[in-house]
């Protein structure tokens, strides 16, 4: 594989084999192969270490005494979790930043708004609502806090969201309310923006995967419409 300057190689180890579980290439239970992973990656064993020690630590996988890695449980539950607890986390550097209120700070989220309401590309409008979300992660989240948030993601593919052809139409909606939530100093209204936000990512991430194979179709609920008013739907990357 050729290498990817400025990606660090663990990150690379981490997006492969999280490739894998979302492609169901490897499943439940399944013993990841290190010394395949080496030489399909071409790399040495220490980035694959570093990766596996990351993903046992983000609840991908886990790791028996002298026994090698395994994939952790992987089904809609799973999904979801990993969704509420981003929906949740983010939620609280958001409600920070509806009580602190700093004018600079409103005044940027305004101008990505606009942004975010006048692009229809879905890779422009992903890349705006990614500058969107570390605006106020990098002002209101400490350390510990951006740490776990980065971990929640491990299962929000951003390849996925970049080419996901509904963003701005079902996204937006939630990005308006937490923003809105924010210029009027409500720190709840800012949190639950954020978790039902996280709500109908889950639901759409789950429709791709019963739609690769991934999960059978009867495991995938689509959230009902939320009170910001964007509904999740069955989609199709093609």
């Amino acid at each position: 594989m050729p290498k990817k300057y400025g990606v660090k190689e663990k990150d690379l180890v981490v997006s492969h084999v999280v490739n894998l579980v979302l492609t169901g290439k490897l499943r439940s239970g399944d013993r990841v192969d290190r010394n395949e992973i080496a030489q399909e990656l071409g790399l040495s064993r220490v980035p694959i270490q570093e990766a596996v020690v990351q993903l046992e630590h983000d609840g991908i996988l886990s790791t028996p005494y002298h026994r090698g890695a395994y994939v952790e449980r992987f089904d809609e539950s799973v999904v979801r979790e990993h969704h509420e607890l981003y929906g949740m986390l983010s939620g609280l550097a958001s409600a920070r930043a509806a009580v602190d209120g700093l004018p600079r700070i409103l005044d940027q989220l305004t101008v990505m708004i606009a942004a975010m309401r006048g692009s229809r590309d879905a890779r422009n409008f992903q890349e705006t609502a990614w500058q969107f979300r570390r605006l106020i992660n990098e002002e209101y989240a400490g350390p510990r806090l951006q740490a776990a948030i980065r971990a929640s993601q491990t299962f929000i593919p951003r390849a996925f969201w970049l080419s996901y052809l509904h963003n701005h139409d079902q996204m937006l909606p939630f990005y308006e309310t937490e923003t809105a939530a924010i210029q009027r100093a409500d720190p709840d209204g800012a949190r639950t923006a954020c978790i039902e936000r996280s709500e109908a990512m889950a639901g759409i991430m789950l429709g791709e995967l019963v739609r690769r194979g991934v999960f059978k179709p009867a495991g995938a609920a689509w959230p009902a419409t939320s009170s910001s008013g964007a509904a999740s739907v069955p989609f199709s990357l093609s």
